[in-house]
């Protein structure tokens, strides 16, 4: 495959390796960050609908009194499913989409992102099928949600993948952001609906929401069969003139742009130099590929998936989800807010209005300082929390002002989350894998998130129930969530660079080069085509001097390297995906180590033919 990218034109101008933003990458890039509607919706109406009086009695038994809204024969705070029941029917969706991100990878380097992204809408909508096919069957119910996960992990993990690709870099942290907005505006449409249909006295209340669902596949499905591939996709795949015209349509450039042709050659440049660090070997081995390397070195394959993971890990850990997936069954359960379901839609309102800060933040601060000083204020927020909540805010002590502070506080904890780790954990996981792994370690660290999500969702109903079993922590489980958001600082500060401002061509140099903490001040100083270039010619020079050593020729090292381009040029003419003769396909003969390249690149410092 390597031999079919080659020979290629391309930049050694830092300013010629990508077109300029349009328009049209700004809207493919925020149709596609729909996918994050999935996530988002399912998030908030599993919060809401396991609330609901009627879908508590349905799984329960319990009475409840429509006109009074009030349980009968039971305590209110008591009126709710089991810790169990909640644990089972909000974490299988993350088991199904933790598989889910797995597999899509694979499929999405067989098969090409944007199919990989239909199929997983389509898996999704027969999952909300079964969902809404149950009444009082659980095993149906948890079956769908299983089903409807697996969907969720195939788009979740291909739609960062895609994004990433298809993205400028100037604007990639803001675009790739646009996927976390989705998620959360998913959840402020989730809250609206389940709050419109919450006191209904029919299955409607919770198949409505659920059947909403529906409208996101059928957008994101039917969209996806009109924009085009990743570029990138169709270079691991050495089709050239497919990857220049994906190219020009979502640069909004013509196909003969020079831009086109320098960017591309950038691309394929890098995923040359990738093809020759990253071992090929069978199906198993391209996994362990995956975690090859040394833990010292920054670039290694195995720093990358522990950055990745990590980065999703830490994003789970400081229990924004639990706000989320459990925020109305919580704040019922305190016995001191008189509407769970509206304050749960203030928490989302704030979560949606906070995220677009981090569209500007992201690119102007950087990935790096929105996460460190994010987590730092989590970690304020969350021990105020935990402290009123004992103290003022605790049920007997009846002070509406300490129970509405800590109300305040939760919103800013939201601010917090919402402006860094939100949408910088996306981010990044898109921009730190190379070409020829990254479809597997987007997938692997998505799956990640969701491996945590799970936990998150089995473990948060018995740390905060007061079901038998359950630990009934209250606001204290906020000294939990901020505990672990110190780790999610420092984490963050040893092994997360900056990567804002760069190609994901770039990124891969100066995580070879600088480490976490110098990577704010480091700067590109060429280009990977003018890289390849150099080596070639090094290596073409070097094997010379070994010639002209072992048979004792004499004649200057410029003669024999000219004979060989020479002969390259008449042997080895072929052309670009553009239709322009490109020269010096073939190997040098004459001088006997003529190297690929078309003519000497240190003849003109702004072009070279690679």
């Amino acid at each position: 495959m390597a031999s079919a990218l080659l020979p290629f034109e391309g930049p050694a101008d830092l300013s010629r390796i990508e077109a300029p933003v349009t328009l049209k990458a700004y809207l493919i890039c925020a149709f596609a960050a729909c996918g994050g509607l999935f996530f988002g919706y399912d998030t908030g109406w599993i919060n809401g609908v396991l609330g609901m009086p009627y879908f508590i009695t349905l799984y329960t038994g319990y009475s409840y009194d429509y006109n009074k809204k009030q349980p009968i024969g039971i305590d209110p705070t008591n009126f709710g499913l089991p810790s169990s029941t909640k644990s089972l029917m909000t974490s299988i969706l993350s088991c199904g989409t933790f598989f889910g991100a797995l597999i899509a990878g694979d499929i999405a380097d067989f098969i090409g992102r944007r199919l990989t992204i239909i199929i997983g809408c389509l898996i999704f909508c027969v999952g909300c099928v079964l969902q809404i096919a149950s009444t009082n069957q659980t095993v149906l119910f948890v079956f769908g949600r299983l089903v409807a996960g697996l969907g969720v992990g195939f788009i979740s993990t291909v739609i960062i993948l895609y994004m990433s690709e298809i993205a400028p870099r100037k604007v990639r942290g803001a675009l790739v952001s646009a996927y976390q907005f989705c998620i959360t505006v998913g959840i402020l449409l989730a809250n609206c609906v389940v709050y419109a249909t919450q006191d209904r006295n029919d299955t409607g209340s919770y198949r409505i929401p659920i059947g909403v669902q529906f409208l996101w596949a059928l957008i994101l499905g039917t969209g996806l069969f009109i924009l085009p591939e990743s570029p990138r996709y169709h270079v691991m795949k050495g089709q050239l003139h497919s990857a220049a015209k994906s190219l020009a349509y979502v640069r909004g450039q013509p196909i003969e742009s020079e831009y086109i042709k320098d960017e591309l050659a950038e691309i394929v440049a890098n995923h040359e130099y990738e093809m020759q660090v990253v071992p090929q070997t069978s199906y198993i081995g391209s996994w362990v590929a995956c975690f090859h390397g040394s833990l010292r070195k920054g670039n290694s394959n195995i720093r990358r998936i522990i950055m990745a993971c990590g980065l999703q890990m830490w994003q789970q850990l400081t229990g924004i989800n639990f706000i989320f997936y459990f925020g109305t069954t919580f704040f019922q359960q305190l016995g001191t807010i008189s509407n769970p379901f509206f304050i749960s839609l203030i928490t989302t309102l704030v979560n949606v209005l906070s995220t677009p800060i981090s569209f500007v933040a992201i690119e102007y601060l950087g990935r790096r300082f929105l996460l460190i000083y994010g987590a730092l204020g989590m970690v304020i927020m969350q021990y105020i929390v935990a402290i009123i909540g004992t103290t003022a805010g605790r049920v007997d002590a009846d002070d509406p002002a300490a129970v509405r502070a800590m109300i305040a506080f939760i919103c800013l904890n939201i601010f917090f989350f919402a402006t860094s780790w939100g949408p910088t954990g996306w981010v990044v996981i898109g921009e730190c894998f190379p070409l020829p792994i990254r479809s597997r370690g987007v997938g692997i660290s998505t799956a990640c998130n969701w491996f945590w999500n799970c936990i998150i969702a089995v473990v948060a109903p018995y740390m905060v129930g007061n079901s038998k079993g359950s630990a009934n922590l209250g606001p204290k489980v906020f000294f939990i969530w901020g505990s672990l958001s110190i780790f999610s600082m420092v984490f963050a500060y040893f092994l997360v660079p900056e990567m804002k401002g760069l190609t994901l061509e770039q990124i891969d140099k100066m995580m070879e080069e600088v480490s976490p903490r110098k990577s704010l001040k480091w700067k590109p100083k060429t280009t990977f085509v003018a890289d390849l270039a150099r080596r070639d010619v090094e290596k073409s020079r070097q094997q010379w001097r070994d010639v002209n050593a072992a048979t004792n020729t004499t004649g200057g090292l410029e003669g024999g390297m000219g004979g060989g381009y020479q002969e390259a040029n008449e042997m080895g003419a072929m052309s670009d995906p553009y239709g322009t003769p490109v020269h010096g396909a073939g190997h040098g003969g004459g001088g006997g180590y003529g190297n690929s390249m078309g003519r000497d690149p240190y003849e003109n410092p702004n072009t070279v033919r690679y």
